[in-house]
């Protein structure tokens, strides 16, 4: 391996999110170190998930198959879908274990600034599953910026009255302290309240 080929690596490692110039020639130095260990099985399963990767037709979930896991168990047909801005939104809620249910993954928001509409996103999807798959429910389980609350109302608007819509609770996190939250989820915890 040349330098040039070294340093090839390293600036497409410092691509990724998380990564910067340094961390990425750490990361390197450390897969080259570990070669038979870490470099080459990685550049395989690498190699692997790029021919076989591919977004669910339905949800719009990453796996292997066109139509995913999620999507295609019957367990998870609950009526319920969770509506989140992007896959990694969806794998949190995985991790957490708690939704049964299915969802569908916006792919962003709407952004005025960015001039991204509601055909940008999967919008219109999310319209046709609701009927198609009798949904009762609506979780919008998206981010509690501008645009996530624009793109929620939005959903709203155009599923008002035909299903049930919820969103995630907003405000003081467990094992949050009032005096290291800011303004904002200050007030979305006090606006979200419930009776004791």
């Amino acid at each position: 391996m040349s330098q040039s080929e070294i340093d090839t690596l390293i600036e497409m490692m410092a691509r990724l999110p998380g990564l910067g110039p340094r961390s990425a020639r750490r990361a390197v130095l450390h897969l080259i170190r570990k070669r038979a260990l870490l470099l080459t099985p990685l550049a395989e399963a690498m190699q692997q998930v790029a021919l076989t990767a591919r977004e669910c037709l339905n949800c719009g979930n990453v796996g292997t198959r066109e139509i995913c896991d999620i999507c295609q168990s019957d367990k998870r047909a609950t009526g319920e879908i969770c509506v989140v801005e992007d896959v990694s939104d969806l794998w949190a809620m995985e991790r957490a274990g708690v939704f049964k249910g299915r969802y569908h993954v916006l792919g962003g928001t709407l952004s005025a600034l960015e001039g991204v509409g509601p055909e940008d996103l999967s919008i219109p999807r999310l319209l046709d599953r609701v009927t198609s798959e009798n949904i009762t429910e609506v979780i919008l389980a998206l981010n509690a910026t501008v645009d996530g609350q624009t793109t929620a109302h939005y959903i709203v608007d155009q599923l008002e009255d035909r299903v049930r819509l919820t969103s995630l609770a907003q405000g003081v996190p467990v094992g949050g302290e009032l005096d290291y939250l800011d303004e904002g989820t200050i007030s979305a915890a006090l606006k979200a309240r419930k009776p004791l």
